[in-house]
């Protein structure tokens, strides 16, 4: 019988640069599982502590590690060695005292950085669906899979500053001109710079954003920026 969740491995040459993998090892690599990111934008945990981390020297060491508990995902722990880490997760290992957080930089997809503890439980978190459900309040859907029933007044494209691991909203961020947008995708990935104007779809073109960086001006697709602050962004990015 064929799995439900898909196969479990990767051939190599397949998998994602930003993983960090080596391609002339082994024929195939775990990969991620359904959940919060999308299998192309994520890495899965016992690829995280090998590769990326390289706090583990196996996928032995990382399953103990993994099913002892030892990892935590947003503030909770997970024991799935393919349990999908993307955009602006936080990680925190047991017995290690740097946390890290998920973000890209340098054109790469994702990064980790190491962050100030004060921060582990808050998250940047991009807004990607508006629905009016059967009591009229709104539900809100969140890049990481998180959702929420909220009063707040939203767009997508927004982005919310939430604490974690309870969704609570501590701070909004409109898609604007003005506010400082975060390039989350592509080969300008990591790029800080200032939102100068919004331009609406048409029925070819997406909406898209005109960023201003140090050096000069971007026209992207407004769904791969992530407002982060007004004057610079509101948590650790680099």
């Amino acid at each position: 019988m064929v799995s439900i969740s898909g196969s479990k491995k990767l051939k190599r040459q397949m998998a994602p640069q930003f993983w960090g993998i080596g391609r002339k090892d082994k024929r195939f690599v775990i990969t991620v599982k359904p959940g919060p990111h999308k299998k192309n934008h994520s890495v899965p945990t016992a690829v995280f502590l090998r590769d990326m981390l390289k706090i583990v020297t196996s996928l032995r060491e990382a399953k103990t590690s993994i099913y002892s508990g030892k990892v935590k995902i947003d503030g909770v722990v997970r024991k799935s060695l393919h349990h999908a880490i993307g955009l602006m997760d936080v990680v925190e290992l047991e017995n290690v005292k740097d946390v890290y957080r998920l973000v890209p930089t340098g054109g790469k997809l994702l990064k980790p950085i190491k962050i100030n503890d004060s921060e582990k439980s808050k998250k940047l978190v991009g807004v990607i669906s508006k629905t009016t459900i059967s009591s009229g309040k709104t539900q809100i859907g969140f890049h990481d899979g998180r959702s929420i029933i909220t009063d707040d007044k939203l767009n997508v494209g927004d982005t919310c500053l939430i604490e974690i691991p309870e969704v609570k909203i501590l701070e909004i961020i409109k898609l604007e001109a003005g506010c400082q947008g975060l390039v989350t995708r592509g080969i300008n990935a990591g790029e800080i710079g200032k939102i100068e104007s919004l331009e609406e779809g048409t029925f070819i073109l997406p909406k898209r954003v005109v960023l201003a960086l140090e050096d000069r001006k971007i026209e992207i697709p407004a769904d791969i920026i992530m407002p982060i602050g007004k004057e610079g962004p509101i948590i650790q990015l680099k």
